[in-house]
């Protein structure tokens, strides 16, 4: 996926449609047909299939003829894919595309066809093999190389399967920690094998037996709306100091970091959050895997700055009466489940809380995967709360079981809408973090604004 993203990049950029859930847009009129102005820039082999079979807004029209003749060809390329009925007609317009740019989107735009259509796959085979342009190839080996591992992957996963069903624990880890370091992320490097194993618990020094913790999510942005809500975190800190703090997530956009040396870890971090002099525990979102070195690059940075602190992808660590999971919702393999699961088991903390970057439940839309996967190692492990970020606003959802539900996504990046949601106890299209108190017997959530005032806040007790 990611891969395949780069590659994309090498050729257009196509689309303009976020990776996450779109902001509040205006309400558009009806899809019509295309235009002639359109329809007569595009090459002429697309054109019928274009007019039976595309339409979109007139707004969108209007932007699309601003662009280029090529772009306006991969976008329409791009819609085609879209239709059951175009599928067979870019399968065989890609061996006679002139355009080298245009044939890449063509394998880029089919991407869910190849899989399903293995007498397909010969085209992607020759040009991965000798098509004249390098990007391309790369594109149809990108796309070959998905597919294979998604078989073996199958194949690796029944058996995983069979040995957790066997009771066989000890292969069922040996296996899912071979699906971890082989298969995750269709086997592009993110993590050197041993970056991926977790470390061991640690405990956290704190001021007292109670505890007050910073945290928030979505905030990598270098927007005035980043700054304003930073500047409103070191302002309550002054008179309410935290112990330390923890990020949900999408720690930098829009594609993660390029290296430990990127500028932006002073511009976007350091300088921002640096004057609390407190350290921060973080967790990685699906910007922080916009390339391939981000991750590494986010967990090597732990060892430059006096504040960031990320030692594996997914790790734990106790502080007062709260044992904390941060965990990688992006990357969920069965090896941290397994991880997960075990450490919740072991911990003797008073309070539970789980933090990464994807909901379960939210107004902004719920995770399906996430609710049948992530959700009983939760229950399970007699979790109290589940902290996320990734939609960009603040939320309180009902308890599922043992577990209480916080999106803490208002930390800079722009806002999303908040739906009717029969789960909903507080959702409000704001900015701001979030505080967590916790001593023995009371876990206090509070959300704050930009303005330094609560705007929401629920205590647990035991």
């Amino acid at each position: 996926m990611i891969l395949r993203a780069i590659l994309a990049s090498l050729t257009l950029s196509w689309a303009s449609a976020p990776a996450d859930p779109a902001p509040e847009q205006k309400a558009r009129a009806e899809p019509v047909v295309l235009s002639e102005a359109i329809l007569q820039r595009l090459p002429a082999d697309y054109r019928d299939n274009a007019k039976s079979l595309v339409t979109t807004t007139p707004e969108n029209q209007e932007r699309w003829l601003k662009r280029s003749d090529e772009e306006l060809a991969g976008i329409v390329i791009g819609q085609l894919a879209a239709k059951p009925g175009a599928a067979n007609f870019l399968v065989h317009e890609v061996e006679k595309e002139s355009s080298p740019k245009l044939r890449g989107r063509i394998i880029q735009a089919l991407e869910g066809y190849w899989g399903s259509h293995p007498e397909s796959q010969r085209s992607l085979e020759r040009h991965a093999s000798s098509d004249p342009d390098a990007a391309v190839a790369l594109q149809a080996l990108a796309e070959l190389r998905t597919i294979r591992m998604a078989e073996l992957g199958r194949l690796l996963q029944s058996r995983l399967a069979l040995a957790k069903s066997g009771g066989d624990g000890a292969g069922a880890m040996l296996l899912a920690r071979e699906q971890e370091t082989r298969y995750s992320w269709h086997g592009e490097l993110n993590f050197p094998s041993f970056m991926r194993v977790p470390a061991p618990v640690f405990a956290v020094k704190v001021r007292s037996s109670s505890i007050r913790v910073l945290a928030f999510g979505d905030f990598g942005f270098g927007n005035e709306a980043q700054r304003a809500t930073a500047a409103a975190m070191v302002d309550y800190h002054k008179s309410h100091p935290f112990d330390f703090g923890l990020t949900v997530g999408d720690n930098f956009y829009t594609y993660g970091m390029v290296s430990t040396k990127d500028p932006r870890w002073q511009t976007q971090f350091e300088q921002l959050y640096g004057p609390m002099h407190i350290q921060i525990y973080a967790s990685l979102g699906n910007h922080d895997y916009g390339q391939p070195d981000s991750p590494a690059a986010e967990i090597l940075y732990s060892n430059l700055s006096p504040d960031w602190r990320m030692p594996s992808p997914y790790y734990t660590y106790t502080a007062g009466p709260v044992q904390f999971f941060a965990i990688d919702t992006i990357d969920l393999t069965e090896a941290e489940l397994m991880w997960l699961g075990e450490e919740l088991g072991k911990s003797t903390a008073r309070w539970k809380l789980v933090y990464g970057h994807f909901p379960i439940y939210s107004a902004t839309g719920e995770d399906r995967g996430l609710i049948d996967k992530l959700l009983p190692v939760l229950k399970k492990g007699q979790t109290d709360i589940y902290l996320c970020g990734h939609h960009h606003n603040l939320q309180e959802l009902k308890p599922d079981g043992s577990v209480h539900f916080f999106v803490s996504g208002g930390g800079g990046a722009p806002l999303y809408n908040v739906n009717p949601y029969e789960r909903s106890l507080y959702k409000e299209k704001v900015n701001g973090f979030t505080v967590l108190e916790a001593d023995e017997h009371r876990f206090k959530v509070s959300f704050i604004g930009v303005d330094g005032q609560e705007r929401h806040a629920d205590t647990l007790e035991k």
